[in-house]
C-alpha cells in the first residue's frame, strides 16, 4: 500500500529517491512530549528530504525537508530500546495525504523531534548518507544540487547492472552506460545495459513497478534524440508493449551529449531494430493530401522540434483556435468564430500590441515583446490541475494556486490572454484530443481546490454556452481543428511557432518576439563554469518556457483545397500518446496491371500517346516520324500515316468549335503538324520554332497550343479553326523565353498555370491569363524528363535525369518533397490519387500521393517507357516504349 501512497510527485521537482527502510517512527512534540507511541511504516531516504509512510492508510505521509532539520544523530533514549535508532530534530515538517486524500499538505511549523527505530537494517548503513544530504541542505540551492549529484555519480560509479536479470543466456552485452529515466517532474536514476536483442533499464532504486525495464529491439518503433534541460542530452525510445500493442515509451537523460550519442548509435547498429521512420517532407505530404489530420500534423512537428508529453517544459503546444466563448451555438462555417491564425497570441488585440511596441522600443538590447511565453511547465499544469492534481502539488511546494487564479472559464482564460499585458499562452494537446472526453475540465477526484472572490466553490471548469459538456466541448474545437478554414490557415501558425517567421528579422515583421534566453542555442549551459550564474539561467529560461526547436526554415505549404481528411474521419480517436513522428497511418495499395493488347507499330520508339474521342481508339506518335492510330474494342491498328522525316517528340488532341477532332504532333524539323483525324489528312504544318520542338500542351478554356522548344522558347498559338492554312503569325500569341532547351510543359487542371521544365534543371511558372513570368526554380542539377501539377494546382511534380522526384510548393516556389529514384524518371500520368511514373527500365511505378509512399513497381517495356497515358471514363492505362510497342493495360484492385 505504501508504494501506491509514496510516489516521486510529493518530492521537489527532479528529486532524487534512494532508498527506503521498515521503521517504527514515533514524534515527540516539544509543547507535548509525551507523545510516545510508536508507529509502523517506512523511512524514504531522498536527496532533500527523509519522508515517513504511515503503514496505517488514514495516517498522513511525513516530509522531512532536509534544510528544515537543525541536528540528526543515532540516539538511546533508554535500555529499553535498541541503539538502531535515528534522532531527528526539526523546525518544520509536512504532512502529505491524510486519509489518503489528494489535498494541499500541512505545513507544521514547530520544533519536532522524529525517532526512527529500524527493524532490519543498521543504523551505520545509511546515518552516513543522511549526513552527507544534511551537510548539502546547508548550503545555497545551487551547492547543495552539485553535492548531491556528486553523492549519485558516487553511488553510481560503484554500481553496476545485475545481469541476472538478462532474458537469455545467450544475448551478447553491447554497452552499458548510466542515465535517468525522466517523467514529467520525476527522475530516477539507473544503469542502462544495451545488448544484442534487449535493452534494459534498471533503477537504483526500488520505486519502478518492475526492478528491470526490459524492451526487446524488435518492438522499438523509433528512437529520437531530444532535448532535455536545454542540453542535448535526453534520448526518447518507442516501443510496442507485446501484452496489448500499445505504444510504450522511455525517455532517458544522460551525463553529457557523447554517452547519449553513443548509445543512440549502438542502437542503430543492433540487426534487430528495424525502425519505422517516416521522412519529415513525406508527412508534409500527407497531411497536405488530407491523409493526416491536422491535429495529428501538429503533434509530428511538436515531436520534431523536441515537444514531449514527458517534460512539461517542452510540453506539445497547440493553437487556440475559437474566439467565441460567449455564443449559445458554434457555427464553423462562419469565419469570424476562428482566431486570426497568421498572428501570434500577443498581437490579436492592437490596442495591447500598441502598448507592447512602445514599450519595446525603450528597451535596450536584446529587446523583446512578450515578457512571458505560450508554453511553460506553469501554464501546462494551469490546464490539467484538475487531472495531474499531483504535479502541481510538485510543482508549486504543496499548493493549489489561488482560487481566482484557477482555470475557472474557458471564456476567461481567453479574454485574458487578449488583453493582459502578460498573459500570451496557447492551448495544450488535450483541448483537441476527443479520445479522452476532456476529462482535464472535470474535477473527478473531488479535490478541494477553495472558494473564488465571489463564494463560488471550485469544481469542473465553466464551458461555453455552446458546448453540451467538456466531451462536445473538445469535440467541437477538434472539428475547428480539422475545419476548411484552419486547414487553409494553419501553415501560418506553424510559420510562427515552428518555422521561419520565429525568429529573426521574419520574427520581427510578425511581432513574433520573445526573451532572448528562451530559444534554441542562445545559451550554452555546458561553457558556464560559474555554477551559480548557470543555475540561475536554468530557473529562468524553465519558469519563463522554450521556444520549440525551429524545425522550418522557408514558408511552410499550404494545405490544399478541398481534400478528404482521411484520418480524421477513420482514426477520430488516435490518442496523443500514440501518434508521434514515427505513427503514420497507413494502409496496404492493390495496384495490380493485367496486359490486354500489345500492339508492335512502331520503327523507332513511341514518343507520345493521347486519346482520340472515345476510350476506344488512341493515337501514337514515335520517333520514326509516323502516326498510328488504334482501336482498342477491335484490338488493331487502323491507320499509319508518316507525318516527317524527322523524329516525332509529342502530340496532343482537341476539338475545333465545329467538332473537328484536331491532333498536333511536335516535329524534331521545329514544326507543329495539323492533322484532322476525322478526314486523315494532314491541314497545315506550322514553322513555328528555330529548333526541334520538345513538347505540347493544350488548353481547353484559353483554346490555345503551348508548344516547347530547344530554341530556349516556349510559344503559345491559337488552336487551329479555318479550313484553310493561315499564316504563323495569325496563329501567335505569346513566345516565352528560357535560358534552357525547353524539354516538357504542363498546365494545371483549372487551367490558371502553366510550369516548363528545362535541360538545365530549372522550372518555370507562368501565369495562364498574361503568361508573365511568375517564379523560376531550380529544382533539379540536369535535364527535366517530365512535369505535372498535383490535383488542386497547390504544387509542381517533377522529375530528371538525376533520378530525382520533387515536389514544389507553388505559393512558395519551397521544395516540399524530394526522393532519390533508382532509376530514370521519364514520364508522369495521374490516375485518381496516384501518379504513374515511367522509367529508362521499362517500369511502371506507382505513387500514392495522399500517402507519399510508393506502392508498386510493375514491368511493363524492355527498354525504356516514354509514353504513358489514361484512357477516360475507363480503368484502362496505354503505355509506349523504346521496345516499340504500345501496349493497353487494364488496371485491377486499386
Amino acid at each position: 500500500m505504501e508504494k501506491e501512497r509514496f510516489t516521486m510527485l510529493l518530492l521537489e521537482p527532479g528529486e532524487i529517491f534512494f532508498e527506503d527502510y521498515s521503521v517504527q517512527m514515533r514524534k515527540v512534540d516539544c509543547p507535548n512530549p509525551g507523545n510516545k507511541q510508536w508507529m509502523d511504516g517506512r523511512l524514504k531516504l531522498c536527496s532533500k528530504s527523509l519522508v515517513f509512510v504511515n503503514k496505517d492508510i488514514n495516517q498522513p505521509l511525513i516530509k522531512i525537508q532536509l534544510k528544515e532539520v537543525t541536528s540528526v544523530e543515532q540516539c538511546t533514549l533508554s535500555k529499553d530500546t535498541t541503539e538502531n535508532m535515528l534522532s531527528v530534530d526539526c523546525k518544520r515538517h509536512v504532512e502529505m495525504l491524510e486519509k489518503n486524500i489528494l489535498a494541499p499538505y500541512r505545513f507544521i511549523h514547530q520544533n519536532t523531534v522524529f525517532h526512527f527505530c529500524f527493524n532490519y537494517a543498521k543504523i551505520e548503513d545509511c546515518l552516513p548518507l543522511i549526513l552527507q544530504l544534511h551537510r548539502a541542505a546547508s548550503l545555497v540551492t545551487v551547492e547543495q544540487n552539485a553535492m548531491i549529484m556528486a553523492i549519485v555519480h558516487s553511488r553510481q560509479s560503484r554500481v553496476s547492472f545485475d545481469t541476472s536479470w538478462l532474458e537469455d543466456l545467450y544475448e551478447q552485452v553491447v554497452l552499458e552506460t548510466q542515465a535517468n529515466k525522466v517523467l514529467p517532474l520525476v527522475i530516477n536514476p539507473g544503469r542502462v545495459l544495451l545488448t544484442t536483442s534487449r535493452i534494459y533499464f534498471q533503477p537504483y532504486n526500488n520505486m519502478d513497478q518492475h526492478p528491470v525495464l526490459k524492451i526487446h529491439l524488435k518492438d522499438i518503433l523509433n528512437i529520437i534524440k531530444r532535448r532535455f534541460l536545454l542540453r542535448q542530452v535526453g534520448l526518447e525510445i518507442k516501443s510496442t508493449r507485446q501484452t496489448d500493442s500499445k505504444t510504450e515509451h522511455l525517455f532517458l537523460s544522460f551525463q553529457n551529449h557523447d554517452d547519449r550519442d553513443k548509445l543512440y548509435d549502438n542502437l542503430l547498429e543492433q540487426s534487430a531494430v528495424s525502425l519505422e521512420t517516416v521522412p519529415p517532407n513525406q508527412m508534409t505530404i500527407r497531411w497536405q493530401n488530407g491523409y493526416l489530420s491536422n491535429y495529428d500534423y501538429i503533434l509530428y512537428v511538436n515531436s520534431l522540434a523536441d515537444r514531449t508529453f514527458h517534460d512539461l517544459t517542452q510540453y506539445p503546444v497547440f493553437p487556440w483556435i475559437i474566439q467565441d466563448y460567449t455564443s449559445a451555438t458554434l457555427d464553423l462555417n462562419d469565419i469570424s468564430v476562428y482566431r486570426d491564425l497568421s498572428k501570434p497570441i500577443g498581437a490579436l488585440n492592437p490596442t495591447r500590441l500598441e502598448k507592447l511596441k512602445e514599450r519595446y522600443l525603450e528597451m535596450s538590447d536584446p529587446k523583446f515583446l512578450y515578457g512571458s511565453h505560450y508554453s511553460a511547465p506553469g501554464f501546462v499544469l494551469f490546464y490539467l490541475v484538475r487531472k495531474y492534481p499531483q504535479y502541481m502539488l510538485c510543482l508549486q511546494n504543496g499548493r493549489f494556486d489561488h482560487p481566482d487564479r484557477m482555470f475557472n472559464s474557458v471564456a476567461d482564460v481567453w479574454k485574458n490572454v487578449l488583453v493582459n499585458m502578460s498573459d500570451f499562452k496557447e492551448l495544450i494537446p488535450e483541448f483537441y484530443d476527443i479520445s479522452n472526453g476532456g476529462d482535464f475540465l472535470i474535477n473527478s477526484y473531488g479535490i478541494d481546490f477553495g472558494y473564488r472572490h465571489d463564494g463560488t466553490k471550485i469544481g469542473d471548469v465553466q464551458l461555453p454556452p455552446w458546448a453540451n459538456g467538456p466531451s462536445d466541448f473538445v469535440q467541437q474545437l477538434r472539428n475547428a481543428l480539422e475545419s476548411d478554414y484552419v486547414s487553409q490557415n494553419l501553415h501560418h501558425w506553424i510559420d510562427l511557432i515552428f518555422g521561419y517567421k520565429q525568429r529573426g528579422i521574419e520574427a520581427e515583421k510578425a511581432d513574433n518576439v520573445f526573451f532572448h534566453l528562451c530559444y534554441e542555442g542562445a545559451v550554452d549551459l555546458d561553457t558556464i563554469r560559474d555554477i551559480n550564474d548557470r543555475h540561475g539561467l536554468e530557473v529562468q529560461i524553465m519558469e519563463f518556457g522554450q521556444i520549440p526547436k525551429q524545425v522550418f526554415t522557408l514558408p511552410h505549404p499550404k494545405r490544399s483545397t478541398s481534400v478528404s481528411n482521411l484520418l480524421y474521419s477513420e482514426t477520430l480517436l488516435a490518442s496523443p500518446e500514440t501518434m508521434s513522428s514515427d505513427n503514420a497511418y497507413v494502409k496496404e495499395d492493390s495496384f495490380h496491371l493485367k496486359e490486354l493488347i500489345v500492339f508492335q507499330a512502331h520503327k523507332d520508339c513511341v514518343r507520345s500517346i493521347v486519346q482520340k474521342n472515345t476510350s476506344n481508339e488512341i493515337i501514337s506518335v514515335g520517333q520514326d516520324g509516323t502516326l498510328k492510330l488504334y482501336d482498342i474494342s477491335e484490338r488493331k491498328l487502323t491507320r499509319s500515316v508518316i507525318l516527317s522525316s524527322l523524329s516525332l517528340s509529342s502530340c496532343i488532341s482537341y476539338y475545333t468549335p465545329s467538332q473537328r477532332n484536331i491532333l498536333v504532333a511536335g516535329s524534331w524539323d521545329n514544326t507543329l503538324i495539323f492533322y484532322d483525324i476525322e478526314f486523315g489528312r494532314v491541314i497545315d504544318v506550322l514553322q513555328g520554332h528555330e529548333d526541334a520542338v520538345s513538347c505540347l500542351a493544350w488548353s481547353a478554356t484559353h483554346q490555345v497550343i503551348i508548344s516547347g522548344s530547344w530554341d530556349c522558347t516556349a510559344k503559345v498559338w491559337r488552336g487551329y479553326t479555318s479550313g484553310s492554312k493561315i499564316k504563323p503569325a495569325e496563329y501567335f500569341i505569346a513566345q516565352l523565353d528560357h535560358d534552357s532547351k525547353i524539354t516538357c510543359i504542363n498546365i494545371s487542371k483549372d487551367d490558371t498555370m502553366l510550369v516548363s521544365g528545362t535541360e538545365d534543371g530549372e522550372l518555370c511558372l507562368w501565369g495562364m491569363d498574361s503568361y508573365n513570368l511568375q517564379s523560376t526554380i531550380k529544382g533539379h542539377t540536369c535535364k527535366i524528363n517530365a512535369i505535372t501539377f498535383d490535383k488542386q494546382g497547390d504544387s509542381v511534380i517533377s522529375c530528371a535525369e538525376d533520378k530525382v522526384f520533387n515536389i514544389i510548393d507553388v505559393r512558395t516556389s519551397t521544395q516540399i518533397y524530394s526522393v532519390n529514384l533508382e532509376t530514370v524518371p521519364l514520364t508522369l500520368t495521374w490516375m485518381d490519387m496516384f501518379l504513374l511514373i515511367g522509367d529508362d527500365n521499362g517500369n511502371l511505378n506507382i505513387w500514392n500521393h495522399q500517402k507519399a509512399v510508393f506502392v508498386s513497381q510493375i514491368h511493363c517495356h524492355d527498354g525504356s517507357l516514354c509514353a504513358l497515358t489514361l484512357a477516360t471514363d475507363s480503368n484502362l492505362i496505354i503505355t509506349g516504349g523504346k521496345d516499340r510497342k504500345v501496349i493497353v493495360w487494364e488496371c485491377q484492385g486499386q
